[in-house]
């Protein structure tokens, strides 16, 4: 019986030291495009239009609102340690330009050097201006707007007429 209870308590340290092994191990996750290299190569820049683009690599990610007409296919990689923000370890950024007539004007990728670090300071945002006390800010409107109803006929206040203004 002495054997058997040493063999089993050897078998429980050994699962108490798999498990917390499993703990430290990290999680790793894909989110957004599934990037199929293939693909990609298909689409040819002057051949292939918005209907053709959409039809071999789905929808996109984004659409630019602002400049040249573009499409973005988005594709993140992450790795992440117990009690730990997720990191990427892969990006890739497809964008495909398309001209006024929504042709194919070029494609380009790019990955995670392009990725910007923001390191934001939780106490207090910076702002432009004067660095105010709480109670500055709370009372420092007192007596700089003008009272109600004393304004002109065009502000809807009194012109010294009729009824109420003689």
């Amino acid at each position: 019986m002495r054997v058997n209870m040493q063999v089993f308590s050897r078998l429980v340290m050994g699962g108490a030291v798999l498990a917390a092994l499993a703990g430290c191990s990290s999680i790793q996750d894909h989110r957004g495009y599934l990037i199929d290299q293939a693909l990609i190569d298909s689409v040819q820049p002057g051949v292939d239009n918005k209907l053709s683009v959409e039809r071999t690599l789905g929808r996109p990610t984004f659409v630019a609102q602002f400049g040249a007409p573009a499409w973005y296919y988005v594709s993140i990689d992450t790795r992440q340690a117990a009690f730990t923000r997720p990191q990427p370890k892969q990006q890739t950024i497809l964008r495909i330009t398309f001209d006024d007539a929504g042709n194919v004007s070029g494609i380009d990728k790019r990955g995670v050097e392009k990725v910007v670090r923001l390191d934001p300071d939780g106490h207090k945002t910076p702002t432009l201006g004067r660095d105010r006390s709480f109670l500055e800010d709370l009372f420092g409107n007192i007596g700089a707007v003008g009272a109600a109803g004393m304004g002109g006929p065009a502000q809807g206040g009194n012109t010294g007429t009729g009824p109420n203004g003689s």
